[in-house]
C-alpha cells in the first residue's frame, strides 16, 4: 500500500495493466476483516465496486478505499484489509499461476 490514486473505468485498469506487464484479474471479495500480512508480488488494485479500508502496519488507523481508487503496493508491505465485500480489478507483477500459496504471507510468530 504504496500509494492510492484515481482511476476513471474498467478499460483504463485493464489498459494501465498491460502497459506494466502485469497481469490482470477481477476478483469479488466476501466479507472480511484479515490479520496483518504481506504478499511476495508487487500489485496493483483497482476497486470496481464495493469499499475496502486498508491498513499499513504501524499506522494509526486505516485509509478507507471506494470505486475509482487505484492502490499500488510494492511487495512486503504488511497491512490488513477489513471490508463488507468488494470488486477489483488487481494486476499482478507475476502471472496468476505463480503465485505462492497461501497468497496472504503470515507474519513470523513471536515468542
Amino acid at each position: 500500500m504504496n500509494d492510492i490514486q484515481h482511476f476513471e473505468d474498467e478499460a483504463q485498469a485493464y489498459a494501465e495493466i498491460e502497459a506494466m506487464g502485469y497481469h490482470a484479474m477481477a476478483l469479488d471479495f466476501a466479507k472480511e476483516e484479515s490479520p496483518f500480512h504481506w504478499h511476495d508480488f508487487d500489485s496493483v488494485l483497482y476497486i470496481t465496486g464495493g469499499e475496502v479500508t486498508l491498513t499499513a502496519d504501524g499506522a494509526d488507523s486505516g485509509v478507507s478505499c471506494q470505486r475509482g481508487s487505484k492502490i499500488v503496493a510494492s511487495a512486503g508491505v504488511v497491512h490488513k484489509e477489513q471490508t463488507e465485500g468488494y470488486s477489483a480489478i488487481i494486476g499482478f507483477s507475476v502471472p496468476v499461476a505463480e503465485l505462492t500459496q497461501p497468497v496472504n504471507k503470515a507474519l513470523p510468530v513471536s515468542v
